[in-house]
């Protein structure tokens, strides 16, 4: 008996095994969910450039000198101020305006709240690129208009002061007798100014990686913080749009076909082709480099720089009126008294 329970027991045992081994394992738990990781704001690099272009101009025509002592100054002066293509130098003041809204802190904090999930940033990529303004109600959009402006406007009025002072110029130097002598080979120098004109303004390499830095915020641009209430200009709204895009990181080297429609504005560049159509009549009619110097301060430095102070929203300088002239005092004259009459 004793046998027999052995043998059942130990096929017990090996039937036990059998099912265990024909058992289905447990299936593993299934693996955590991937985390999203937003991407990295970014700007392209060849919107950075067009960024420096712009300032490389801005920086250029504001130094010109009004100090003129003889007619190859004058001819530079007008090579300086003609070389920028119209709808290049507005898409170089968005996409500054652009590197600029990347320094506001509040600014790029609330866009990258909804870069942190995937389908918001998608949904608000596609509402920035349907419609720029959309980023105005984005929080801290306000202090990036600030900014904004204040830079532009900064840099526009420079042009414009300066352009006052070469205007003031063209009459000052009328005492020298060089600046009353014929404009040589006058019809080749307005040739010239055209294909500048319609040459794109250069980058230099230096202002180029120095605004990389600043847009990827190892570099600050030293700004005073400020802030602007809505409305604001169209140029300003675009380049707001661009900054969005670019702390959504939707702005990179892969999303230029969609993010180079913002950097066009058309009215500033309606304004500065005005511009530029007044500073070819100026030439083609400027005989003496007196005149030659009037056409800078005025069409070169003096448009370019209102046009782009209106684009940027901010207000025109105050210029006080010239004082009144001063009346001379005329004494009435003193009428002398006749002699007396002696009697007889």
């Amino acid at each position: 008996m004793i046998r027999i329970s052995r043998v059942k027991a130990l096929a017990g045992l090996s039937l036990l095994a059998v099912l265990t081994a024909c058992a289905t394992p447990e299936a593993p738990p299934p693996p955590p969910p991937v985390a999203y990781v937003p991407p990295p704001i970014t700007l392209s690099p060849r919107i950075v450039e067009q960024a420096a272009a712009y300032r490389g101009y801005m920086q250029s025509a504001g130094a010109v000198s009004a100090g003129f002592t003889d007619g190859l100054q004058v001819a530079q002066a007008v090579k300086t101020g003609s070389a920028y293509e119209s709808r290049q130098l507005v898409s170089g003041a968005v996409a500054y305006a652009a590197v600029v809204a990347l320094q506001d802190p509040a600014f790029v904090s609330a866009v990258r709240e909804f870069a942190a999930n995937q389908t918001q940033r998608q949904q608000v990529t596609q509402q920035i690129l349907r419609d720029p303004a959309y980023a105005v109600v984005i929080k801290g959009s306000d202090t990036a208009a600030g900014l904004v402006i204040a830079a532009l406007g900064t840099d526009a009025t420079q042009v414009y002061m300066n352009g006052r002072a070469v205007k003031q110029a063209a009459y000052d130097i009328q005492r020298q007798k060089w600046s009353l002598a014929a404009v040589a080979n006058r019809e080749s120098r307005l040739a010239e100014a055209k294909a500048l004109s319609a040459t794109p303004p250069q980058a230099s390499p230096d202002e180029t990686a120095r605004l990389h830095q600043v847009s990827t915020g190892v570099t600050p641009l030293g700004l005073t913080p400020t802030s602007a209430p809505p409305p604001y200009t169209p140029l300003v709204i675009r380049g707001l749009a661009v900054a969005a895009l670019a702390a959504l990181g939707e702005a990179g080297d892969m999303h230029m076909a969609t993010v180079q429609p913002l950097l066009a504005e058309p009215s500033a560049g309606q304004c500065l082709n005005l511009a530029k159509l007044n500073l070819y009549q100026c030439l083609a009619v400027a005989k003496p480099h007196y005149e030659d110097v009037f056409c800078v301060g005025q069409h070169i430095l003096m448009d370019t720089g209102q046009c782009l102070i209106k684009s940027s929203g901010a207000a025109m300088p105050y210029i006080p009126p010239p004082p009144a002239p001063v009346k001379a005092t005329v004494k009435a004259p003193v009428k002398k008294k006749a002699p007396a009459k002696k009697k007889g």
